[in-house]
């Protein structure tokens, strides 16, 4: 059966996607302030390898380089961040014009190239004079970042159509507040629920700013989200299963589309009223025109009486004997699907697929990296779009993470996702047979007639 681009519709947004703190290098060049990225992998035994974003990437640097190379690969939309310590050192106050400065002339330079910049406000990167402020867990953080969004917005929202609030809230609550693997490193409920709070906060908030600062953009967060199945048909698996699910693909998504938390399948978020204010609920809530979908992969849970507040436990992709990636995350396409039809269910106006992609072991031979898997991934999980769009589900935009390989959080520089390798001693680019395959396809190449090849000209 033939598979080609066309058949999602000359409007469908096929791009690509990075982040700030990732790529750009740079971490203390023209008046950047640091942020609690800079302070935690520049701590030993917090990075994999102890490796650091210092230079990363160079995007900083090499911007054009990379906006030319995407042009190159026909690639019409490019999603990044920005970084909030870059345009306000201290998180609040001064601006640094340097940092505007900067991200002007990517903008422009998508534009000239006529390929869309589309901007998250918030990738995990909060200025560090912000934590030691009590970052997420201080309600002013609804404050400090409305007027964030407000700088941005005036700075650059006549040139820049899409606008994404935050980039999963759930990952950098849970992992940088409760778990304590992401900046900042702090841990425990408490400090979770406070961070969770405030952030559903300011997604709405956030929107509202930008529609009010510039009401014809168009404005979304993102949402991480996996396909949640219960290990086993019992009824103490599949209670489990709705724990999980409530906390990973709910918390987020419902209090903005005025169903407020869902306290009744996740009984530990009743604790969450201790920072809820009155009239909270009401600011929580916000119609967003897009919903930035991100998934990568499910999670097959079951019941454990040994993890205390959810109860429930991931079987992990490995034990389970199944296809996975380096991050031991299960290869499973038809997740894709079934958390676009999750989301549909909202009323949602509109479903970007603003991440999606996967981690291997990338070898280069002669030159070439041949990920012949990251190909069959992208193409298996981009057949899952199209299976929801033909089933009437309003998803309209598909982007891969990431552009290049980059510094991957805690995992350090192991995990590569990106369709272009990146030699960080050399800063030397070669696009991978994934990103040869993907410019292809959405310029109109029928998936069956590719043939396997790192050059794209």
């Amino acid at each position: 059966m033939e598979f080609n681009s066309g058949q999602f519709g000359d409007e469908f947004n096929w791009g690509v996607s990075a982040a700030a703190y990732q790529v750009e290098g740079a971490h203390d060049t023209d008046g950047k302030g640091p942020s609690i990225w800079d302070a935690f992998a520049n701590t030993p035994g917090r990075v994999f390898g102890g490796h650091q974003a210092n230079t990363t990437c160079d995007f900083y640097n090499l911007y054009a380089q990379d906006i030319a190379l995407m042009s190159i690969m026909k690639i019409p939309n490019f999603r990044f961040s920005i970084s909030w310590s870059r345009i306000l050192p201290n998180g609040t106050g001064a601006i640094n014009y340097k940092g505007i400065e900067f991200y002007d002339k990517v903008i422009n330079f998508c534009n000239e190239l006529g390929i869309e910049p589309w901007i998250t406000l918030y990738h995990w990167d909060l200025p560090l004079a912000l934590e030691k402020r009590g970052g997420w867990t201080n309600r002013e953080v609804v404050n400090w970042f409305g007027n964030f969004v407000e700088v941005c917005i005036k700075a650059f929202g006549h040139k820049v159509k899409h606008w994404m609030v935050l980039n999963e809230p759930l990952v950098f609550t849970g992992a940088g507040y409760f778990l304590g693997v992401h900046a900042p490193g702090r841990k425990g409920l408490n400090n979770f629920l406070a961070a969770a709070h405030y952030a559903a906060l300011c997604q709405a908030e956030g929107a509202r700013i930008i529609k009010a600062i510039q009401p014809g953009c168009k404005v979304g967060t993102t949402i991480s989200c996996s396909y949640i199945q219960p290990y086993r048909a019992t009824e103490a698996d599949h209670r489990a299963a709705i724990r999980v699910d409530a906390l990973v693909n709910r918390l987020f998504i419902e209090p903005l589309v005025g169903l407020g938390y869902p306290v009744n399948d996740f009984k530990t978020l009743q604790r969450l009223e201790q920072y809820v204010k009155d009239g909270d609920e009401q600011r929580l809530a916000f119609d967003m025109d897009f919903i930035g979908v991100q998934n990568y992969t499910r999670e097959i849970v079951s019941h454990s009486p040994f993890t205390p507040l959810i109860w429930a436990k991931i079987i992990e992709a490995k034990k389970r004997n199944v296809p996975h990636t380096t991050m031991n995350w299960e290869v499973y396409p038809e997740c894709m699907y079934e958390m676009l039809k999750k989301y549909s269910a909202y009323n949602i106006k509109e479903l970007v697929v603003t991440e999606n992609g996967a981690a291997f072991n990338d070898k280069i031979s002669d030159g070439i990296v041949h990920d012949v898997e990251r190909t069959q991934y992208l193409q298996k999980h981009i057949q899952q779009v199209l299976r929801a769009k033909n089933e009437g589900i309003n998803v309209t935009g598909y982007f891969v993470w990431s552009f290049t390989d980059n510094f991957e959080w805690a995992e350090g520089y192991v995990p590569t996702f990106g369709l272009v390798h990146v030699d960080f001693a050399t800063q030397k680019r070669i696009i991978k047979t994934s990103g040869n395959w993907y410019g292809k396809f959405i310029s109109g190449v029928p998936v069956n007639t590719l043939k396997q090849s790192s050059q794209f000209v």
